[in-house]
């Protein structure tokens, strides 16, 4: 069964739907966007009130790049990442701070350190947010360069003015 085409009148091959089959366009090869050909930008992000999970998921997404039309799994593209304020994030849930536990080994026999989430945003503020954030990214060589673009400060102070970072705006569900 042939229908004829609106555009000029000639027929064309009519599928089973009952519309016709149009001709396959040209659309050109895709770009493949390199580290090279990447713009990095410095981000700063203000932990102060973010809960640890959510902040880490997004900080993750900032490192990685898939936050840019630009994105490619398989080159680091991200952006450098500035968190101030870590010491001023939230645990929550149910008691989620004395529940929560981080575990070190020192090597030796029987040397197995447990802290709770109380106790490392007390001693530590800075690795909290920093193993929320590893344990968002994937493993491997490009993750460990991706990561080294992570800068965390317990307080509102940073060195890195002079690279001059835009703040961004993390919106918290709990205001």
């Amino acid at each position: 069964m042939a229908e004829e085409n609106a555009d000029n009148g000639t027929p064309t091959e009519a599928s089973s739907s009952g519309k016709g089959v149009e001709p396959l366009k040209n659309v050109g090869a895709t770009k493949s966007f390199r580290k090279d050909n990447t713009e990095r930008k410095w981000l700063l992000v203000d932990a102060q009130g973010q809960s640890v999970g959510r902040l880490a998921t997004r900080i993750a997404m900032l490192l990685r790049g898939k936050h840019k039309p630009t994105f490619t799994p398989h080159d680091d593209v991200g952006d450098f990442v500035v968190v101030i304020n870590a010491s001023k994030v939230e645990f929550r849930g149910n008691e989620k701070a004395r529940k929560k536990t981080y575990f070190k080994h020192t090597g030796y026999l029987g040397n197995a350190k447990y802290r709770t989430g109380e106790e490392m945003l007390e001693k530590h503020p800075e690795k909290v947010v920093e193993l929320a954030v590893w344990g968002m990214m994937p493993r491997g060589a490009l993750a460990n360069a991706q990561r080294k673009k992570l800068k965390i400060y317990a307080g509102d102070e940073h060195p890195h003015k002079a690279q001059n970072p835009e703040p961004v705006k993390m919106d918290d569900r709990r205001a």
